[in-house]
């Protein structure tokens, strides 16, 4: 088939757009803007039209969008006029996935790194949320395999269209809630037909929703499964060491009990078909998830951490592994720099925000990531005086230093310690000194 993805430069978007390329479909797409996710694609033989264009429509079988795309958009008015079938991300994956043995991985946070962690164990192909390190990319094609590690995203419905095999839950935190009209119950019952339509169930049964599901279920009680939680240092890179019930040690990169709760998850449905002395070797290829706990340079006494979390409970978790890892490195400073995300997303969870960031020893609150939402005026200097606070409009890297921005002026450079940066948005290219 000739098919077009229209935001193609997305993470989702990307993923499906690279699986039906490997496997031999052509492939063409759009995008708003250039970027780096648009950059990989072309080098893969991919064509993209920068902007959106209706002439990038021209004799396709069919054109998916992503789920921001509106009805008015140049390109579906043209496949339309021109009578080419055109579909959601989320009505695709119902004709893209219906032949694969699919373990998908759903759940407000650490879907991306179970999904990284049980494509580390697992053969097949694997489509996920984020560039694992282990293979350079948020993609990996195995055609000899029906089998597809799969992340499942709850945000706009579409992972009760994923056809999973093996449903494997992180946990259900309501997150997304404008998508189902703050309305709870229609939210839950989506995670509950999700779980129902897979053949085998793995659930962190200490979540607070999930515990109620009945019926047959494989059922991690972190609290009691997960025992002998340690941080070491391997080859100077952090792992948490745990034993997992009567399965014996494994080792995992990353820190905190989040991860030890991750690769779990991972574990308990790989075991299901591997044996489990495959699953612990297995495990140590997993280098971690780009934009997750990501080490963007290290020195002897300086650190600078990419981490894609946007939500209150993401943060805490990360700042969790933050601290530990400080300890073992014998590092005593720790300075966090915020980009909100979302209008929406940051009222919702004021509160928490406000909690969220408490043990660093300075906050820098950026402006906030609309992303596509009508400005909203917050008054974070009030919200959050309880902190070492400041407010800046941008970040830049230099070399090793992370430097504060006003009006286009260096305000300070920050130097020493362990500099995290928390967001969706474009924080992470700030941090990394591409933007």
């Amino acid at each position: 088939m000739k098919i077009h993805f229209i935001g193609i430069g997305g993470i989702g978007i990307s993923g499906l757009a690279q699986y039906m390329h490997f496997k031999g479909h052509e492939v063409s797409g759009s995008d708003i803007a250039e970027s780096r996710i648009v950059h990989k694609l072309r080098d893969k033989g991919i064509v993209v039209t920068i902007p959106h264009n209706k002439k990038a429509i021209s004799d396709q079988d069919l054109v998916i969008h992503s789920a921001i795309i509106r009805a008015n958009n140049p390109e579906v008015e043209e496949a339309n006029a021109k009578g080419i079938r055109v579909l959601a991300r989320r009505e695709a994956l119902l004709d893209l996935l219906h032949e694969q043995k699919v373990y998908a991985v759903a759940g407000a946070h650490g879907k991306s790194t179970t999904s990284a962690i049980l494509a580390a164990i697992m053969d097949g192909s694997a489509i996920i949320g984020a560039e694992s390190k282990g293979f350079g990319s948020n993609v990996r094609y195995d055609g000899s395999s029906d089998q597809l590690i799969f992340e499942a995203d709850e945000s706009d419905g579409s992972f009760l269209n994923s056809n999973p095999y093996c449903a494997i839950v992180t946990n259900a935190e309501p997150e997304h809630m404008e998508y189902y009209k703050y309305d709870y119950d229609l939210f839950y019952d989506s995670y509950r037909k999700f779980i129902a339509s897979a053949k085998i169930r793995v659930l962190n049964a200490e979540d607070d929703f999930l515990k109620s599901i009945e019926g047959k279920a494989i059922r991690l009680y972190p609290s009691k499964d997960i025992t002998d939680i340690e941080y070491v240092l391997i080859d100077d890179e952090p792992y948490t060491r745990f034993t997992l019930k009567d399965h014996g040690v494994f080792d995992v990169w990353g820190l905190g009990e989040h991860i030890a709760l991750d690769a779990s998850l991972a574990i308990l449905a790989a075991v299901q078909s591997m044996d489990i002395e495959t699953i612990r070797i297995r495990l140590l290829h997993f280098k971690g998830i780009k934009k997750r706990f990501d080490i963007i340079y290290k020195d002897r006494d300086e650190i600078i951490i990419d981490d894609y979390g946007h939500h209150p409970t993401e943060i805490s978790a990360t700042l969790s592994s933050v601290k530990a890892y400080a300890a073992l490195k014998k590092i005593d400073k720790i300075t966090a720099i915020w980009q909100p995300h979302k209008y929406s997303r940051t009222i919702d969870n004021l509160e928490a925000f406000t909690k969220c960031f408490e043990g660093v020893d300075r906050l820098i609150i950026l402006p906030v990531w609309a992303a596509n939402e009508s400005e909203q005026f917050i008054d974070f200097e009030k919200i959050f005086a309880g902190y070492n606070l400041t407010i800046a409009d941008y970040i830049k890297r230099d070399e090793n230093a992370v430097n504060i921005c006003r009006h286009d002026e260096v305000m300070e450079s920050l130097e020493g310690g362990i500099v995290v940066g928390f967001g969706a948005g474009d924080i992470t290219y700030q941090l990394r000194g591409e933007k």
